[in-house]
């Protein structure tokens, strides 16, 4: 068999188009040579463009030639979606291969370039006339501009880059004159995610007609105060900004400083999905190998995320700037992925054995890797949280019913940072509908939500290990690091009838969850929410040897969640409302927190052989009918400043069964990313009081905090005992300022009004491990002591 290249020798722009496709050929202006297809052994044939070449390939694999197409160095926008079927398929040996030539930097982009004749329409906006055309993203110099909006752009706020209360006010909407056409974008009233809304008319009391708000499968309002408006001339009034007059065929842009726009480079993004690999289950589109491209310019999908998925909070676009769908053993690696509108990669129904490996994914609008499988595949399927399929009518079957799922795949080594520019309900890793997917060595962070999401457990087996994900739920709120659903067939809305159901029909979370979903060697970090969240019957996870940086352990109403092994800093374990006979082993972990039950009245088969920090925790838990061999003590990390908490020889922890385990594998390790790759600053740790924290300070919400420690500043503070923390410096523009601490107050108890109870504050280090395990919340109650009177103060955590 015969190798055959297909090498694009360009040095200029280059127009591509999709192999199935009527083609526009490139202007002289826009290719310096035409595309050549070079067959080894034979006399090179010259062809017009790479929708020929691609046509020639299809001959050559017809043949049972193998094929690789070659790109030289340049920007290729694509008319066209390239669409490749089962007919380009290679074999094992011999994979079907597009990729950028060596050391050659090759862009493939959905945008369209337009020159412009911009004129004068202000003393700082211009305006040029475009052809007929539309987008919803605009370019200069590379650079994505915003769209006209209120608020205007921030780069310091972390929720939307900018919100506003009065963003759709009936008196801010009265000055817009015609406002069809713009957007509204707003967090779900719970912060469960986002929705998106076009403007499709105005009412005579200056109220808006939207469409849209279906982008969150929990269906809310849309929150109060976070949200945005977006496309709409009158907030035309900042650099940068831009709005598109599509009835007059007339763009406005007010040029940043700097910026000549006579002369600048103009993009527009025209497609929603760049590459599609398109097949069946009988007939697959197998061994095309992907590699060392940089995939940009698609459009924004937002509006198209309207399809629900099994009872999570997620809806989807199923698409992506690379799409597989009906496909084996496909491979995506060395590659970039950069502003994009959407999903990077999207995984969608019948796949086998692909592999994402070494890739850069960053700056894009929503997702990054997403395997996603068909519901038709599930049995007895609900699709929003407050559905269900009644007892009597669910099939009782194990597993899928059809094999149209992703399975046996690998994300591996992919750096994925800065997403969710636009979509907030998205992950680094989503896997939905799925099974046996390995997610590893992955580098993950500044998220607006979870960095890796499990949204049901259809249908487990799924290995997650040796990943780095930190700065997470960084806009939203209640989630983690790493979070997953399990709202199955055994889950249902209401407590009593789901304790009912599977009191009757026990081990009913194996219908679903049929192998069980391993985390292991993984580093977390969220200070929003939890390192990990086991929400909502997640079931049949062994959880074992992780770091857990700020946000703990969350396991609620699930089944057999095995964990042991693990460290948790700074924060705990969290249990909220088990089954009674939940399988559940909470062992051998290192904790420098006492143990934060919500609403539950069981403790699983085994919760033991713990290490605490201190007595009053393991004395508190043991309380609670558990614990009874766990120890308090220093866990004495051998080097925690550096990130590294392997427990020294002799420690408490070891005698009490913990294994060590690597501490410098997290995340990537492919040489060329890992020089990029961010890590975790590792957190100050709050341990039990000790002569070395007598007179430490500590920040906390912008405030400079120390315990109290002698009789003589109990005294001067006027309070009952020698406890709390004193607040010895706020900063003005703090939340702790915004909330009326001042200096010399005294912090003595963290409250709980939601679900009661309270923490007592000690001194600084129980504070701050308060803090730790409720910020989730978005609110801190906490009482102080000023001027020897007591006061509730509610501390606002949210941007």
């Amino acid at each position: 068999m015969r190798l055959v290249f297909l090498t694009l020798i360009v040095t200029a722009i280059t127009t591509l188009v999709s192999c199935s496709e009527t083609k526009d050929v490139p202007t002289e202006s826009q290719v310096s040579q035409v595309p050549r297809i070079l067959t080894v052994g034979e006399v090179s044939s010259d062809y017009s463009d790479l929708a020929d070449a691609i046509d020639y390939s299809r001959t050559l694999l017809n043949a049972k030639q193998s094929v690789k197409i070659e790109l030289a160095a340049g920007t290729y926008y694509l008319n066209q979606t390239i669409v490749l079927d089962p007919q380009f398929s290679g074999t094992a040996d011999q994979p079907f291969v597009i990729a950028a030539k060596e050391n050659a930097q090759v862009v493939i982009s959905g945008a369209k370039t337009i020159e412009l004749n911009w004129q004068p329409y202000t003393e700082q906006i211009f305006q040029a006339k475009i052809s007929d055309l539309e987008f919803t993203q605009l370019y200069i110099n590379g650079a994505l501009q915003p769209m006209a909006r209120y608020p205007n752009f921030n780069p310091d706020v972390a929720i939307f880059n900018g919100y506003a209360e009065d963003a759709i006010a009936p008196e801010r909407i009265a000055t817009w004159s015609n406002p069809v056409g713009g957007f509204v974008h707003a967090l779900h009233e719970s912060r469960w995610g986002d929705m998106h809304y076009q403007i499709t008319g105005l009412n005579s009391d200056n109220s808006l007609q939207l469409e849209g708000g279906y982008q969150n499968n929990r269906r809310s309002p849309m929150h109060l105060t976070y949200r945005f408006v977006e496309n709409i001339f009158e907030e035309l009034d900042a650099p940068g900004e831009w709005y598109l007059d599509k009835a007059n065929n007339t763009l406005y842009f007010y040029p940043p400083k700097g910026v000549d726009i006579h002369q600048a480079k103009v993009e527009v993004p025209q497609l929603d999905n760049l590459i599609e690999l398109r097949g069946t289950q009988s007939q697959p589109v197998k061994h095309i190998q992907i590699s060392g491209i940089q995939f940009s310019h698609t459009q924004p999908t937002f509006m198209q995320t309207k399809e629900p998925l099994l009872r999570s909070d997620w809806a989807i676009y199923r698409g992506g700037a690379i799409l597989l769908d009906g496909t084996e053993h496909i491979q995506v690696n060395d590659s970039k992925f950069s502003q994009l509108g959407g999903n990077a990669i999207f995984v969608s129904n019948y796949n086998r054995f692909a592999k994402i490996f070494n890739n850069h994914i960053h700056d894009i609008g929503a997702s990054a890797v997403s395997f996603v499988g068909n519901p038709s595949a599930v049995r007895s399927p609900s699709f929003e949280y407050h559905e269900f399929v009644s007892e009597t009518d669910l099939d009782f079957q194990v597993g899928p019913k059809s094999d149209q799922y992703p399975s046996q795949s690998l994300v591996d080594n992919n750096l994925i940072h800065d997403i969710g520019l636009i979509e907030k309900q998205v992950a680094g890793v989503q896997l939905s509908m799925t099974s046996e997917i390995t997610v590893s060595h992955n580098s993950i962070y500044r998220v607006p939500r979870a960095g890796i999401n499990v949204s049901e457990g259809t249908w487990g087996g799924h290995i997650i290990e040796y990943n780095d994900v930190f700065d997470t739920v960084l806009e939203t709120g209640d989630h983690g690091a790493f979070n997953s659903w399990g709202r199955d067939r055994f889950w249902h809305p209401d407590r009593a009838k789901m304790d009912d159901i599977n009191q009757r029909n026990p081990g009913m979370y194996l219908l679903d969850a049929i192998k069980p979903t391993i985390l292991r060697n993984n580093r977390f970090q969220c200070d929003h929410g939890w390192d990990i969240d086991l929400d909502d019957g997640s079931s049949n996870y062994e959880i074992y040897n992780n770091v857990m940086l700020s946000g703990g352990l969350k396991l609620r109403e699930g089944f057999k969640r095995i964990a042991t092994n693990n460290i948790i800093l700074n924060n705990s374990f969290h249990p909220h409302v088990w089954f009674k006979n939940s399988e559940d082993v909470f062992t051998h972990n290192i904790l420098l927190s006492g143990h934060k039950p919500i609403l539950n009245d069981y403790w699983g088969q085994q919760i033991d052989h713990n290490l605490f920090v201190n007595q009053a925790d393991l004395k508190a838990a043991q309380a609670l009918g558990v614990d009874k061999h766990s120890k308090y003590g220093e866990p004495q990390f051998v080097a925690p400043e550096q990130g590294n908490y392997q427990l020294a020889e002799g420690s408490l922890g070891l005698k009490l069964g913990f294994e060590n385990f690597p501490m410098d594998q997290f995340g990537v390790q492919n040489d060329a990313l890992k020089a990029l790759a961010e890590t975790p600053k590792s957190p100050d740790l709050f341990l039990a009081a000790e002569d070395s924290q007598v007179g430490k300070t500590y920040e906390l919400l912008g405030a400079t905090l120390k315990s109290v420690e002698t009789l003589g500043e109990q005294s001067a503070l006027g309070i009952a005992e020698i406890a709390g923390a004193m607040v010895l410096k706020v900063d003005p523009n703090s939340k702790m300022a915004v909330a009326g601490i001042q200096t010399s107050d005294v912090i003595l108890e963290v409250v709980d009004s939601q679900f009661g109870g309270s923490d007592k504050v000690l001194g600084v280090n129980e504070l701050l491990a308060s803090y730790q395990s409720r910020k989730w919340r978005g609110v801190l109650e906490i009482v102080i002591s000023r001027n020897q009177q007591l006061q509730s103060v509610s501390i606002n955590l949210i941007d």
